[in-house]
C-alpha cells in the first residue's frame, strides 16, 4: 500500500471516531447528611447520575427510617431486614445501627449503584459483619437473598420498599419478590412508602396494592405525611399530592394457605 493509500485509510477510519469531548463527563458523586432520631449523623454518598434514579435521597427512604425508629421493637431489634431498591441505603443503615440481626441491602445490579451502597456501608458501619450488599433484579430467584440468612430463618421479618411504585411495569415482579422473601409469620411486614411524584399517575401507583392483595397480602395504611418541600419543584401536577408521603404495611392475609 502506498503512503497516500495508508493516509487515506487513516482518514477514513477517523471519520467514525467521536472527538474526545463528544460525551459529557460523568457527574461526580454528591453527599447528603441525615441525623437519625438517636442522634447519629449519617453522611450518605449518592451516585452522580443514574438512569435508575439512584442519585436522589428519596422522601420514602427518609420517612420509612423514622417509622422504623418509632416501631423498632417490632420491625428492627433482632430482626432480619431486606431492602429492595435501596439507593443510598439510609433505612437499612439505620436498622443495622438500631440492632437488626441481619440486614441485606439490594438494588439493581448496576455496578455504580451497588458499589455506592458498599461505600456507604463501609463508611457508616466499617466493622459490621451482619450487613450485606447485593445486586438483585425484582422477580428473580430469591435464593441468593435467603441464603444470607441460613436455612432455618424462613425469610425476612421486615422488608423495605421506599419510593419504588413509580416503576409501574415492575409491580408484579415486586409482589413476587415479597412473596418469596417475607417470612410466613403474622408479625412479618413489608413496608411500602411512596410519594406520587407524578400525580396524574397516582391511580397507577396505587394499583400496586391491588396486585399485592391479589398476591395474598393484607394492606393497611399507616402513614400520611405532608413533606416541607417538593423534591422536584419544577414538575407539574397537584403540589399537595407531590409533597405527600404515603406509607403502607403488607402482611400475610392467610397463613393457612
Amino acid at each position: 500500500m502506498s503512503s497516500q493509500e495508508e493516509d487515506g485509510a487513516l482518514i477514513d477510519s477517523a471519520i467514525f471516531l467521536e472527538p474526545s469531548d463528544y460525551y459529557p463527563p460523568p457527574k461526580p458523586a454528591t453527599f447528603e447528611s441525615r441525623t437519625l432520631p438517636t442522634g447519629e449523623t449519617l453522611k450518605l454518598r449518592l451516585v452522580g447520575h443514574n438512569p435508575l434514579w439512584g442519585h436522589h435521597l428519596w422522601n420514602g427512604a427518609q420517612v420509612v427510617t423514622d417509622y422504623l425508629y418509632d416501631h423498632a421493637k417490632d420491625l428492627v431489634t433482632g430482626k432480619n431486614v431486606l431492602e429492595l431498591g435501596a439507593g443510598a441505603g439510609l433505612p437499612s443503615l439505620a436498622a443495622a445501627i438500631w440492632g437488626a440481626k441481619h440486614v441485606v441491602l439490594t438494588d439493581y445490579p448496576d455496578e455504580d449503584l451497588v458499589e455506592n451502597i458498599r461505600i456507604n456501608v463501609d463508611a457508616v458501619l466499617p466493622h459490621e459483619l451482619n450487613i450485606v450488599v447485593k445486586g438483585y433484579v425484582w422477580g428473580a430467584s430469591a435464593e441468593p437473598l435467603l441464603s444470607e440468612l441460613g436455612s432455618e430463618s424462613g425469610g425476612f421479618d421486615t422488608l423495605i420498599l421506599a419510593d419504588l411504585l413509580f416503576n409501574h411495569s415492575q409491580h408484579v415482579a415486586l409482589v413476587s419478590t415479597i412473596q418469596a422473601t417475607l417470612k410466613r409469620s403474622p408479625s412479618a411486614k413489608a413496608l411500602v412508602f411512596f410519594t406520587p411524584y407524578t400525580p396524574w399517575k397516582y391511580d397507577r401507583d396505587m394499583a400496586f396494592f391491588d396486585t399485592a392483595i391479589n398476591g395474598g397480602f393484607r394492606v393497611v395504611q399507616v402513614v400520611q405525611r405532608v413533606m416541607d418541600k417538593l423534591m422536584f419543584k419544577d414538575d407539574r401536577g397537584d403540589e399537595l399530592l407531590r409533597r405527600t408521603l404515603f406509607g403502607y404495611e403488607l402482611t400475610w392475609e392467610n397463613l393457612d394457605r
